[in-house]
């Protein structure tokens, strides 16, 4: 890319004035092509000139306390080198529906089995279904989001997770297919379980969305102590 053509379609579009242009490093002429409307094409096309693009992308990075540098030599090429925070992670997730999507990182996921209302049997008050021959706990997400939600057919799935070389069950009415997420730590409890929060943290979908992810650890530690209980 050429910083004077950049510096000169800046001029032209009034975004900096031409005083302000030649104290420009190439660098600061560089960060020039992140600003809303900024574009050096010289016509409209379909695919360049409208105006948008760079912008939205630093938008987006920025929200995720990431950051875009571009490293550029005239008549060779440019690199953009994006950094992102090491409290954010990328994981194979499996999106779930229960009064709302969530998604379950399938790295804790041993496999997923349909059962119905009669097969779910309480023990202490805890709900449980037997599995060839093991006693799992259920965990039902729409009530941990304060309802009962169902799918009208009188089955559901059970997402059957491990943790602690230990398995449960999370209960759930749709099974939503598998996806990239980028998770995000979200701060305070998203789920007041007597000052538990059963939630990794979120991420965004592509078509904005905010989607919760399980902390499978966490849910399996209150199922043991006894602290995750839900009317």
């Amino acid at each position: 890319m050429d910083a004077d053509i950049i510096r000169r379609k800046a001029v032209e579009k009034e975004l900096i004035t031409q005083s302000e242009a030649s104290t420009l490093s190439d660098k600061e002429t560089l960060d020039l092509l992140f600003t809303p409307g900024f574009s050096t094409a010289s016509e409209i096309t379909d695919i360049s000139g409208r105006g948008v693009g760079m912008d939205v992308v630093k938008t987006n990075i920025s929200k995720l306390n990431g950051t875009i540098d571009i490293q550029t030599e005239k008549g060779k090429g440019s690199r953009f080198i994006i950094r992102f925070p090491l409290t954010l992670a990328i994981v194979q997730t499996l999106m779930v529906e229960a009064a709302g999507d969530v998604y379950v990182p399938i790295g804790a996921i041993l496999e997923t089995v349909r059962v119905t209302e009669q097969d779910v049997k309480t023990v202490n008050s805890q709900e449980v279904i037997q599995l060839r021959g093991d006693v799992l706990p259920v965990v039902r997400l729409s009530r941990l989001f304060g309802a009962f939600s169902g799918n009208g057919s009188g089955t559901f799935y059970v997402v059957v997770v491990t943790a602690d070389a230990k398995k449960f069950g999370i209960a759930v009415d749709r099974l939503n297919g598998q996806e990239e997420a980028v998770i995000k730590a979200v701060e305070g409890n998203l789920v007041n379980l007597n000052d538990t929060n059963i939630f990794a943290g979120a991420t965004i979908t592509g078509d904005g969305r905010v989607v919760l992810i399980i902390d499978v650890a966490t849910v399996m530690e209150s199922i043991a102590t006894g602290a995750l209980v839900y009317a």
